[in-house]
């Protein structure tokens, strides 16, 4: 039905358009009572067997939607409706800012991708942590708060931008993320390199510890597909000197390589990140370095690429305790968890595991 409907009316809009539109009737959905309890026992059933405890959170499981659908925290219940068993915002930026020009959203449809140089388009951490602050107290889901550079601050001045954005937002996540890996903010990766990444972790960890002297918030890092294997490698040791939390791998890529899509189209969708389908192979081999040098001393969280049940589960034996999901919504609709779910308990009971954790890395050396 979903695969009638996006290729009747989504895939003849604008891919932005069609993301408005669908997220406006997502957030309606959830503010009416009765209707949001109905679709959230729909899509949304807890199977306790995919119960996940991480980064000192209980988690109805392991499956989150990954930061850029909801970049100004306005569609956190309805998405929590939809089945996500966690929802990470933004990017969010210490100033607001419009992102690139548009169109800066477009389809791969051929490949199940997306190309993007939104630029972090969001209204500023101020205006996004007065609507988390808002949040009623009945909302249980678990948010994470995912922070970067605003465009215009220079390089040199990134440190003390992150750190604004985690002085207002830091009471209001149950995870917090920084994210050096957006290829569409300038310079922006340059701050992967270890030594200008060490002091602006470790500013935002001691912020992040002013901020919440009675709790631990934790902090991952989000790091890009395209770091060659050294840098990886020095991240991951970087991310166990600092005592972070864990490391989300991996955000989209600048390459194109391998794409089924007629390259016209491809060169016609220009510059952005590219997510979905092709970053599967890629962001699967980056895990699987991150958790054989780390091991379970970090919390890693795989995104890029799942789709399937299948897919969700090799991440998991390949040493990811979470995983998130994006680009496959746009594609499979609102069943997407709710299928995603079933399977993963059935691999699960099939696998002789008794829980998620026992299958964690079980594929990869544990």
């Amino acid at each position: 039905m979903y695969r009638l409907f996006f290729n009747v009316v989504f895939k003849r809009l604008d891919p932005e358009k069609a993301h408005h539109l669908a997220f406006f009737w997502i957030r309606l959905a959830s503010s009416v009572p009765g209707l949001r309890t109905l679709v959230a026992k729909v899509l949304a059933p807890q199977d306790p067997a995919l119960r996940t405890k991480a980064l000192g959170l209980d988690l109805p499981g392991p499956f989150g939607l990954a930061a850029g659908f909801d970049k100004n925290a306005v569609g956190i219940d309805g998405l929590s409706m939809l089945g996500f068993d966690y929802v990470e915002i933004g990017t969010v930026t210490a100033q607001p800012q419009p992102g690139n020009p548009a169109p800066r959203l477009f389809r791969l449809i051929d490949d199940r991708a997306l190309v993007n140089r939104m630029g972090f388009n969001n209204e500023g951490s101020a205006a996004v942590a007065a609507r988390l602050a808002a949040r009623p107290l009945r909302s249980k889901a678990v948010v994470g708060v995912n922070i970067g550079k605003t465009k215009v601050v220079p390089e040199a001045e990134a440190v003390a931008d992150y750190v604004t954005s985690t002085e207002r937002l830091a009471r209001h996540a149950d995870y917090f993320v920084v994210n050096v890996s957006s290829p569409n903010t300038p310079g922006l990766r340059n701050l992967q390199a270890v030594d200008q990444l060490r002091p602006l972790l470790t500013a935002v960890r001691e912020t992040l510890d002013a901020k919440s002297p009675q709790g631990h918030i934790p902090l991952l890092v989000k790091i890009a597909p395209d770091l060659a294997d050294a840098d990886i490698d020095d991240v991951a040791d970087l991310a166990l000197e600092l005592g972070l939390d864990g490391i989300i791998a991996t955000n989209t890529t600048i390459g194109r390589e391998g794409l089924r899509t007629d390259p016209a189209k491809v060169e016609a969708a220009g510059a952005g990140g590219l997510s979905g389908a092709p970053l599967k192979a890629r962001s699967l081999e980056v895990l699987r370095r991150l958790y054989a040098r780390t091991g379970d001393r970090l919390t890693l969280v795989s995104v890029g690429g799942i789709e399937t049940a299948d897919d969700a589960w090799e991440r998991i034996t390949a040493g990811a305790t979470l995983i998130q999901g994006y680009s496959a919504f746009i594609y499979e609709g609102p069943f997407w968890c709710r299928k995603l779910h079933r399977g993963l308990a059935a691999r699960l009971r099939a696998s002789g595991h008794a829980t998620l954790s026992e299958a964690v890395g079980a594929s990869n050396g544990r």
